[in-house]
C-alpha cells in the first residue's frame, strides 16, 4: 500500500497493493494494523454506499463538530473526480480545493480527514461510490458549500451536473463560519 502526501495536512491519496491474475485480482480496501502503521490509525463508526448514473454531483457536504467525520472514500465501480476544501481555520490550505480522480479500475482511495468538505462528481454510468465514516451520520449538524462557488474556483470538468435540491441552495464558502 502506497500512502501518498497530497500537500494538505492529513489528507492522503492511498493506492492499495493489488494482485491480480487470470483469475481476477484481490486487495485489502481497509486493514486496521496496515493503515496504523502508515500512521492512518482510525475507528470506523459508519459505512455508506451510494449509486450514480453519470455527471451526477454530490457535495460539498460535511457535519459540524461535535459530529465530524472522517472519511476513507473509494469506488467500487466506475469512476468519479473527487473534490475536498479544507475548512480548517489554522491550517495555510484553509478554503483551497484538493481534487483526485477515483476510479475502479485503479482501486484508489482518499483518506479525508475531519474539516473538509467532501463532493464528487461521477464520470461514469451505474459509479458505485463507497466510503466509511469516523463518526455516525447526524441530520443536525449535517452542513454543505456550494459546489459552483466562485470563490473556491472549482473546475468540475461540465457546466450543468445533476445535483439534489439540497445541493441548489447551499451557502457560499464567504458565508460560511468554519468551527474547524
Amino acid at each position: 500500500m502506497q500512502v501518498i502526501e497530497t500537500g494538505f495536512k492529513g489528507l492522503y491519496a492511498i493506492e492499495p497493493s493489488v494482485f491480480e491474475d487470470k483469475r481476477g485480482y484481490f486487495f485489502e480496501s481497509w486493514n486496521k494494523e496496515k493503515f496504523k502503521e502508515a500512521g492512518l490509525d482510525q475507528n470506523f463508526l459508519q459505512d455508506n454506499q451510494s449509486m450514480s448514473g453519470t455527471h451526477v454531483l454530490r457535495g460539498l457536504h460535511f457535519q459540524l463538530p461535535p459530529w465530524e467525520q472522517g472519511k476513507l472514500v473509494r469506488v467500487i465501480t466506475g469512476a468519479v473526480v473527487d473534490v475536498v476544501v479544507d475548512l480548517r481555520k489554522g491550517e495555510p490550505t484553509y478554503g483551497q480545493h484538493f481534487k483526485y480522480k477515483i476510479t475502479a479500475e485503479k482501486k484508489n482511495m482518499l483518506w479525508i480527514p475531519p474539516g473538509f468538505a467532501h463532493g464528487f462528481l461521477t464520470l461514469e454510468e451505474n459509479t458505485i461510490f463507497f466510503y466509511k465514516c469516523t463518526q455516525v451520520y447526524n441530520r443536525e449538524s449535517e452542513a454543505s458549500i456550494a459546489w459552483f462557488d466562485p470563490d473556491l474556483k472549482i473546475d468540475w470538468g461540465i457546466t450543468e451536473p445533476l445535483v439534489s435540491e439540497k445541493d441548489k441552495v447551499a451557502p457560499l464558502f464567504r458565508d460560511f463560519n468554519s468551527p474547524f
